[in-house]
Parts: C-alpha cells; sequence; structure tokens
C-alpha cells in the first residue's frame, strides 16, 4: 500500500490528486476484471447495488484522502483519516477492556502521526470526510465479504470498481498529460494494483473472519507499517515520540485482539 502511496505521489505532478485517485480506481477495475470475470449474477440485482455502492464509497475515500494530502501535511491527514475506523470499532466495543484498547491505539496513532492543527479548512474537511468514507468501507466491507447474493467478495470487488471508474469518470478530466505518456499509465495502473487490489483483496480475506470492531482497530497498524517501511527503505529514524505511538498501538491492538469479535459468523472459504 505505501508503495503505491509513493508512486501516487509522482504522479501529482502530471494529475490532479482526484485524476490519480481515479486513475487508482481504473487500473484496480481493469486488473480485478482480467482476474475475476465475474458472471452475469455479479452484474445484477441486489449484488450488484451493493457492490456498487462499496466501489463508489472506496473510490470515494481515496479520492478525499489524496485531495487532503494535497493541502495538509500527511500526518495530520492520516491522524484525520484514523477518526473513521477508531469510531467503528468504538461502536464496537462492549467492555472496559475494549475502550482501554481504543484509547492506547487513539493516543498511539496521534503520537505516531504527530497532529498539527495546521493547513486549510479545506484539507480538514476533506481529511474528515475521507474518515467518514473510511468507516464506511469497513461496515460495507463486512456485508460483501458475508453476503449471501451468490457472488464471491472478490468478484464484487471487480464490479464495484468498475462501477466506481464510470461513475466518477468526469475525474479523468484532471488526468490528461498521462494519457500521452505510457510510462506514467503503467504506473497509475500500478498504483491501482499495489494501493488497491493486494489490500483491498487481503481485506475481504480478513473481514470474512473478524468482525467489523476487530479490523477497524487492525487498520491502525498502517501507520506503524508506514513508519517501519520508513526506517527500511528511507532511513528516516522514528523520534521518541513516534517509538512510544507504535508501542501504544500494538499494545492496544494486542489488548482487542484477544477477544476479537467472537460471535462474528464466517462465511465458508471461498477458492481464490
Amino acid at each position: 500500500m505505501y508503495v503505491g502511496a509513493a508512486m501516487a505521489v509522482w504522479l501529482f505532478a502530471d494529475a490532479t490528486p482526484a485524476g490519480v485517485a481515479w486513475l487508482r480506481c481504473l487500473g484496480a477495475a481493469l486488473v480485478l476484471l482480467a482476474w475475476r470475470r465475474p458472471g452475469r449474477a455479479a452484474w445484477r440485482g441486489k449484488a450488484l447495488l451493493l457492490a456498487g455502492t462499496f466501489g463508489v464509497v472506496t473510490a470515494g475515500m481515496n479520492v478525499l484522502f489524496y485531495e487532503a494530502i494535497a493541502r495538509l501535511p500527511l500526518g495530520t491527514a492520516v491522524a484525520l483519516e484514523f477518526v473513521g475506523p477508531v469510531a467503528v470499532a468504538a461502536i464496537g466495543s462492549r467492555g472496559r477492556r475494549d475502550i482501554i484498547a481504543l484509547l492506547m491505539v487513539a493516543l498511539g496513532v496521534l503520537l505516531i502521526a504527530d497532529v498539527q492543527l495546521s493547513g486549510s479548512p479545506a484539507g480538514v474537511a476533506f481529511a474528515l470526510a475521507a474518515a467518514a468514507a473510511w468507516a464506511g468501507y469497513i461496515v460495507l466491507g463486512k456485508r460483501v465479504a458475508l453476503a449471501d447474493t451468490g457472488v464471491s467478495g472478490f468478484d464484487s470487488l471487480a464490479v464495484g470498481f468498475t462501477v466506481a471508474t464510470v461513475v466518477l469518470s468526469p475525474l479523468a478530466l484532471g488526468t490528461g498529460a498521462v494519457w500521452v505518456q505510457p510510462d506514467l499509465l503503467m504506473l497509475g495502473v500500478g498504483v491501482g494494483v499495489l494501493s488497491t487490489v493486494v489490500p483491498y483483496t487481503l481485506d475481504q480475506i480478513v473481514l470474512r473472519k473478524v468482525g467489523r470492531a476487530a479490523f477497524a482497530l487492525l487498520l491502525a497498524l498502517l501507520p506503524v507499517t508506514a513508519t517501519v517501511i520508513g526506517l527500511v527503505m528511507l532511513a528516516q529514524i522514528p523520534s521518541l515520540m513516534e517509538g512510544l505511538g507504535i508501542l501504544a498501538v500494538v499494545v492496544g491492538v494486542a489488548m482487542r485482539s484477544r477477544d476479537g469479535d467472537k460471535r462474528v459468523t464466517q462465511a465458508p472459504e471461498e477458492p481464490p
């Protein structure tokens, strides 16, 4: 996911943030369609409505986040966006241990991101809107993973991103320069594969095994992953505050995941 994010930043010089997000959606749709080739049942009725809604919400989340990081420091935007999954985890919490775990995760995310309330009001608005869309992604993603429509979650991903690509097609106007440079176009497809196809496919596998609250809390590991990748690939040594934040997130996730969502209904495994 973070390799894909780095590639997206490279494209910002030649396309608008929203345009890059649309390219990401297009690349994901093309790869998923070629891989899954969804049958007729996936393109009609309840299955199409659920998949299409999920795809548009997810693509919208990406658009809003890219617009946010174009206006705010990345750490601030990430911290604000985490309001979404933390809210979902809070709603799904049951006991004192869960609340303590959530507080540890929230503290860790804030420490890692080193939140600064600077930047434009529009950037803050985009980040908070992305947080709301992220919460919607978790809720809808769970429904897609366990839907009784007879369509696999992976096929629904393919349909969803295809619908989102069409619905958000006006954003393609911000990608003009990319279409005359094959290397940039391939870069856009690469962003779709690394930032959407791979992580969202894995999300579908995980969402079939855990509840929404546990999944939302596990998402808090993303800033930890970013910090580790920065250390290994970019020689970015975490500060003391970042180190404490990583520890707080890990402790919080460990506390919550022991109990998990034991009452979650698991669907049967599907072949890839």
